[in-house]
């Protein structure tokens, strides 16, 4: 299958977010997105809820969560939101459950977590919620899967997870769910594992060949986990190790590729917007060894084996939240290191696409 060629992606602003905003979860219904919670510029859990619509390109405000919180994991249950976890206005992680019904614009507190978490990631098989990980108030990470049941409005316990962690990345394909990488305390985790929902049974795979942070995940087309770039070692700025390492898993097969089978970016990166958008590998922005944030954009062409350059983002940004809502990347709030946090939303589209007005905004 043909995919498009460099010249066909090109950046996009967008209306103005309300305000500027960081550790944010987005979250799409019906093609409309939905941001929920996280940071604002003082650094305090907020409780907004506001609507994008690609449609009219304007942003709405709804009903606010009954819990201000940041860094919320979230699952579409039908035309329902639940938000799990996060952290609060104390900066400490939330048990609280609720859930907002899109159709009905209101809010509904749902059971509880049986402990308060933070970092937890979320999926949805056959309408139920399950919850892997995440980080307690002791700051120790966790192992748990709970399966959350709307009809009953309950939490089970499943089978816990081989590896304590949190702020792991989750995968359905089938019946199971794929759980890679994730923090044991400050330190990311090699673990690769998964969880069959038919035997109820967790097995473990091949670990990560290395161990990054802050790195990029994509799961492509071919059912494959894609790794990209990240921080292999922290401290300072000036002493922080950067990667533009690619590793990839194929499910298929059951092993991760060899080195000479994949191809390093362009440019060495952490903490940036990743997607796998019309057959192609996207990663926009990020942290490198630049003294502020990146704008630089890059293509994988599966074809060509090589990385392209896009046109780069107008605004550098780090510690943005993206999602793909039909055929576009939307890449929301983060901060550019520069100014005050970004508040400004960029769509990735393909340029032969004409279902949105290219218009720019005054003032972005």
């Amino acid at each position: 299958m043909a995919v498009p060629s460099a010249h066909e992606f090109h950046w996009q602003s967008l209306a103005r977010l309300p305000s500027g905003r960081v550790y944010h979860t987005l979250s799409e219904v019906g093609g409309q997105m939905y941001m929920l919670g996280g940071c604002d510029a003082a650094g305090r859990p907020c409780p907004t809820l506001e609507l994008y619509s690609p449609e009219v390109d304007r942003w709405i405000s709804l009903p606010p969560m009954p819990t201000p919180r940041a860094g919320a994991a979230v699952a579409v249950l039908g035309k329902q939101i639940l938000v799990v976890g996060g952290v609060g206005e104390d900066q400490s992680p939330l048990k609280v459950v609720e859930m907002y019904n899109t159709e009905e614009g209101r809010w509904k507190k749902r059971s509880a977590l049986r402990e308060a978490l933070m970092g937890v990631a979320v999926t949805v098989k056959d309408g139920r919620a399950l919850a892997v990980g995440g980080m307690g108030a002791d700051l120790l990470p966790r192992s748990v899967l709970q399966q959350y049941d709307l009809r009953k409005d309950v939490w089970a316990q499943l089978p816990p997870m081989p590896t304590p962690r949190y702020d792991a990345t989750t995968h359905l394909l089938g019946n199971k769910i794929y759980v890679a990488g994730g923090r044991h305390c400050k330190r990311p985790v090699k673990a690769f594992e998964l969880y069959d929902s038919e035997t109820r049974a967790w097995a473990a795979l091949p670990m990560m060949p290395c161990k990054r942070s802050y790195a990029g995940v994509v799961w492509d087309g071919a059912g494959r986990l894609c790794l990209l770039g990240g921080l292999r070692h922290g401290g300072g700025h000036q002493s922080s190790k950067f990667t533009k390492n690619v590793n990839i898993f194929d499910t298929n097969q059951g092993v991760w590729l060899k080195s000479e089978e994949t191809v390093a970016m362009k440019t060495k990166r952490a903490d940036f917007a990743a997607a796998f958008l019309r057959g192609r590998m996207i990663v926009a922005g990020g942290l490198g060894h630049e003294p502020s944030a990146l704008d630089t954009v890059e293509a994988f062409h599966p074809q060509r084996k090589k990385w392209e350059r896009l046109a780069p983002m107008s605004v550098p940004r780090c510690s943005a939240s993206s999602i793909v809502i039909r055929d576009r990347l939307l890449v929301v709030g983060g901060v550019n290191q520069i100014s005050d946090s970004s508040d400004f939303v960029f769509s990735l589209q393909q340029s032969d696409r004409s279902a949105i007005c290219r218009r720019r905004r005054d003032g972005v």
